[in-house]
């Protein structure tokens, strides 16, 4: 990861210049992130918008059939809760990842997003199978919604929560005041809204607007479309792979604000988005 001054060093898109790209996730999922992004030649700087901490609930009694997880974040609790031996049926490929490593298991993945979790388990169990879905203090109505409506029985167990840090990281601040960033990845619905409420609280609404932000699915670019921006991408797939394939050097920039004109400005028609991802703005 980088600091303030080597992100400034590193220089702005355009070219092979790499990215300077602020990594909004949480620890420690977030240090991952920017060592990919520093193998592909990009400069990051790691500032979590938001801390995980175990929640402290107790795990709920009773026998179960099999877990529900939709974030590696879930993975520590239940396994420190002795639920190793039981189905985990996974979101997508790092929760999966993360619950082979803690133990559990037989681990299932699905395919990226609630409804493919939805049917993964539908097709494994038979409706009135007892579930317990792991998950942080802020979470999602689906898949739980889904299979309760079809006749499974899900036990909601808030294992861990995400609490906003509660100003804007000072080495995020001081680069967007510099000029010193080109980008920002949003991994979830919250976090992006977080990372929005702080540049804002902190007066640097605009230089937050003006980056390109990259987003694992159009649910976490939610906030930012809401507040008008459109310099953002959505991966194709909501993978990390999917997601930093955006990155490439050879990707056209998003839709931004010329100060000059006033007027909004995207790339030439001819220009595709950058691989495995769809732009996010139709228009600018």
């Amino acid at each position: 990861m980088t600091g303030i001054g080597e992100a400034q060093a590193a220089g702005g898109p355009g070219g092979d210049a790499p990215l300077r790209v602020w990594v909004a996730r949480p620890l420690p999922a977030g240090a991952r992130t920017a060592g990919r992004l520093a193998a592909l030649g990009h400069a990051p700087l790691l500032a979590p918008v938001l801390d995980l901490a175990p929640s402290g609930a107790p795990p709920p009694e009773g026998a179960f059939h099999g877990l529900v997880l939709t974030s590696a974040n879930a993975v520590p609790a239940l396994a420190a809760a002795g639920y190793g031996a039981l189905p985990a049926y996974c979101v997508g490929a790092r929760t999966a990842a993360a619950a082979r490593a803690a133990g559990l298991g037989p681990v299932l993945e699905a395919g990226g997003d609630a409804a493919a979790l939805a049917q993964l388990i539908a097709a494994a169990l038979a409706p009135g199978a007892r579930l317990l879905h792991a998950a942080g203090r802020e979470r999602k109505p689906e898949p739980a919604a889904t299979l309760a409506a079809a006749g499974y029985r899900v036990t909601a167990w808030t294992a861990y929560a995400a609490r906003p840090v509660p100003a804007l990281p000072a080495p995020v601040d001081g680069a967007l005041a510099a000029g010193g960033l080109d980008a920002a990845l949003h991994y979830s619905r919250r976090s992006a809204a977080t990372a929005l409420g702080l540049a804002r609280a902190a007066g640097r609404g605009q230089a937050f607007a003006r980056l390109a932000h990259h987003c694992l699915s159009a649910d976490v670019a939610h906030p930012l479309v809401a507040a008008g921006i459109l310099s953002h991408f959505v991966a194709a797939r909501p993978d990390e792979d999917s997601l930093l394939a955006g990155l490439a050097p050879s990707a056209p920039p998003a839709c931004r604000h010329d100060p000059e004109t006033g007027r909004r400005g995207g790339p030439p028609a001819a220009l595709a988005a950058p691989p495995g991802l769809r732009q996010g703005g139709k228009r600018c």
